[in-house]
């Protein structure tokens, strides 16, 4: 007896062998295996020292600690999101490849663009939202005002003359800006910029009125004083500037706050995907990883989306669109 099951265990062995199944996957029946067992790429379609670049290679080190494989951040920015997600889209569906993603590539663009290389919802697994990040509209020292009421009063004494730098009109900080305008019966005259840093720079030197980007770019200048922070985006104030109103305050119920997420390509096997929400979902529920992703300028996404990812992002993708059509955003490439 103890011979025929010996033989039989060995001819399974073979048999799942022969069909590429792991031994060890094929014991744990369908769990982790030996998941990962080489480095695994996380694409960012930002570049290097941006915001969520700076997010996401600080998780990747913690996770590469945990998995005991290297985690690599491979950057293609440009385009709009788009050169980044199209690699993702197109990346071998094998559990060795993700997006880290922002509410622009999954969300906006679909509505900025009339065509786009990718679909967010089928060329893409959510996996995990890891958090929000907080806009700041900020005005240089020599702007005549501290607070949105001076803003919307000065736009509306002399229409049309309150610049604003924004990353474009169609971005999330531009939309953000005619967002407020719409709701306060306004016009900011758009200067976009490609770099973040030259429209900083353009503020404080007084050659541009105001400034909305994402706190993390904004918050070493105000730190410092060359920036003056008139207010947050979310709806309640930011406590790494609790001084500072949050539009909500002016405009009661209204939020605005960009996120990041990991995916994956469709067709990433889901035991691979659990794995990684899970080891994810440990790490933010630890005070220091919440403290730092903090300090970065991100809140935290320490539980999960009440119904779930998916239904996260049917809620956004409602939203986004009704703020949309409140001001007359439009597909034009």
């Amino acid at each position: 007896m103890g011979f025929r099951m010996q033989r039989r265990d060995f001819t399974l062995v073979c048999a799942l062998t022969a069909c590429g199944v792991s031994v060890k996957a094929a014991a744990q029946h369908g769990g982790d295996g030996d998941w990962p067992n080489r480095r695994v790429r996380w694409i960012v379609s930002q570049p290097s020292g941006s915001g969520p670049d700076i997010l996401a290679r600080y998780l990747a080190e913690l996770l590469a600690k945990v998995w005991e494989q290297a985690v690599v951040v491979d950057n293609r920015p440009g385009g709009q999101n788009i050169i980044g997600a199209q690699a993702a889209a197109r990346s071998a569906p094998d559990g060795y490849t993700f997006y880290y993603a922002t509410t622009a590539a999954i969300i906006t663009n679909t509505l900025t663009f009339k065509s786009l290389p990718y679909q967010p919802e089928r060329d893409f697994i959510p996996v995990r939202l890891i958090g929000r990040s907080a806009f700041v509209i900020a005005a240089g020292r020599g702007f005549q005002g501290s607070s949105m009421a001076s803003v919307i009063a000065k736009a509306k004494a002399i229409a049309g003359t309150l610049s604003i730098a924004t990353e474009g009109p169609k971005t999330l900080s531009g939309i953000l800006a005619d967002s407020v305008a719409a709701m306060a019966g306004i016009r900011f005259t758009h200067v976009p910029y490609s770099r973040a840093v030259e429209g900083i720079q353009d503020v404080m030197g007084g050659r541009v009125g105001l400034i909305c980007l994402p706190e993390a770019a904004l918050l070493p200048f105000i730190r410092s004083g060359q920036l003056r922070a008139l207010a947050v985006s979310t709806a309640e104030r930011s406590s790494v500037l609790p001084d500072v109103p949050s539009l909500a305050e002016t405009f009661p119920g209204f939020e605005f706050s960009g996120w990041n997420a990991l995916f994956a390509p469709t067709g990433t096997p889901s035991y691979i995907t659990s794995r990684v929400e899970r080891d994810v979902d440990r790490l933010l529920k630890q005070p220091d990883v919440v403290a730092r992703l903090l300090s970065l300028g991100s809140i935290a996404e320490v539980d999960p989306p009440s119904g779930g990812f998916d239904a996260f992002l049917r809620d956004e993708r409602e939203r986004w669109s009704r703020m949309a059509k409140v001001i007359s955003l439009s597909a034009e490439w």
